[in-house]
């Protein structure tokens, strides 16, 4: 049964699904005018923008929905990125990021023209955009899915397995206490879990990007090399040079491209469900705050990851790398972090799959859903999650299907605005 979840999931992750939302990509970059270029002087303008008194505020949208993307794959998920691909696979997740950018931005702008009365995200602008309710079923129905397995189970599984490594925790202690914190913060609805992403996203990323800053600069010496083998790699120069096939190559294509995917979760649609969130339903304002969490996401955290990795840990391991800034404590430090980035991604995907039961039952009460998902991601530490990580691909690329091809039939709805 395992090994029949396996190849379904490299069959829905397979070339078809990868080249559909780069293609989405180019083709919003393009119709856009790379309207990636203006998201810098748009942010820098923002940051000091105004509190809001109702609905959620900018600032925690936000978090929730850089915390939905920023989960243990930022950090684990790099270094089996390098491990599969070689320092290529760096280069092909910023093309990908890049591409992505588009993507988020055409997502969210769709999703603010058409949300209104309870309806949000991809289920809006398939449902009203596209007029098919039952395809908008769909990808409610998979996010759901996805929201309970790689948003909660996969999630506290890795937590688990870091804190098992750390120190001798039992699993039964791991699973009670991650049962309790996420339910105490879901329960709270959108204000708590914005609130707690807003509290807990800020602090773990600085002090995790000033950690890798760390390492790199204690292994500065290598820093060159670092960055020219990711160049080199990436097209093959080393291999061609070393009389290598092109297979290596094609690794670092596929490997850093899908890795760039999964982290930043561009065309899956779970960006414009938590933008719905937001009190300021403009839509150029929520697209350029959706490209700013993918370009943070991956160019800024995953780069980081990678460089610390390439300069200060041979074994790829991240725990290697940060014991050069932090010693013994390493283990310690970087099972609190994958924690707190798992506690964000989980918390974030609360309120997706929250959002997407809700259309399905048509705007009735689901506040059951808080304790079912709560005690689902606390199993994650108890049980074993292979087949649950393939069933969490699976679900997350059905995702991506209906949601792409909304945004391809719906792509004259979309504008630079400005």
């Amino acid at each position: 049964m395992e090994d029949f979840i396996s190849e379904a999931s490299s069959l829905v992750w397979g070339t078809g699904l990868v080249f559909l939302i780069l293609f989405t990509g180019a083709v919003y970059t393009v119709k856009l005018h790379a309207v990636q270029l203006k998201m810098p002087r748009f942010i820098a303008g923002r940051l000091k923008g105004s509190k809001r008194t109702s609905g959620a505020s900018q600032r925690k949208t936000v978090c929730m929905a850089l915390g939905a993307a920023m989960g243990t794959g930022n950090i684990t998920g790099v270094a089996a990125a390098l491990a599969a691909g070689g320092p290529g696979a760096v280069f092909w997740m910023w093309c990908s990021a890049f591409l992505g950018m588009a993507v988020v931005y055409a997502e969210n702008s769709l999703s603010a023209a058409y949300s209104g009365s309870g309806v949000r995200g991809p289920m809006a602008y398939i449902s009203r955009g596209l007029g098919s309710r039952k395809l908008a079923m769909l990808f409610a129905a998979m996010c759901v899915l996805a929201s309970l397995g790689m948003g909660g189970m996969v999630q506290i599984s890795s937590v688990a397995d870091a804190v098992r490594t750390t120190g001798n925790v039992p699993e039964g202690l791991i699973a009670v206490t991650a049962f309790a914190v996420i339910l105490a913060v879901v329960s709270g609805g959108v204000q708590r879990i914005g609130s707690a992403a807003q509290i807990l996203l800020p602090a773990a990323a600085i002090i995790y990007a000033a950690a890798c800053i760390g390492a790199i600069s204690v292994c500065a010496e290598r820093l060159p090399a670092a960055l020219s083998s990711v160049f080199t790699s990436a097209f093959g120069l080393r291999q061609a040079a070393g009389g290598i096939s092109g297979y290596a190559l094609s690794r670092a294509v596929t490997t850093g491209i899908q890795r760039g995917i999964f982290s930043n979760e561009a065309g899956l649609g779970s960006s414009p469900l938590l933008h719905g969130a937001a009190e300021d339903s403009d839509p150029y304002e929520q697209s350029m705050w959706s490209m700013a969490e993918v370009f943070t996401d991956t160019i800024i955290c995953c780069s980081l990851t990678a460089l610390a990795l390439l300069c200060a840990a041979p074994d790829l391991s991240v725990e290697t790398a940060l014991g050069t800034v932090f010693g013994s404590a390493a283990g310690l430090v970087t099972a609190v972090l994958l924690a707190v980035f798992a506690f964000c991604t989980v918390i974030g995907w609360y309120y997706c799959g929250e959002e997407a039961l809700r259309y399905i039952f048509r705007g009735r009460s689901v506040r059951a859903f808080s304790v079912v998902f709560s005690a689902a991601a606390s199993l994650g530490a108890v049980i074993s999650t292979d087949a649950v990580w393939s069933l969490s691909d699976i679900f997350n690329g059905l995702m991506a299907f209906p949601n792409l091809a909304a945004l391809l039939l719906l792509i004259n709805r979309v504008k630079r605005y400005k």
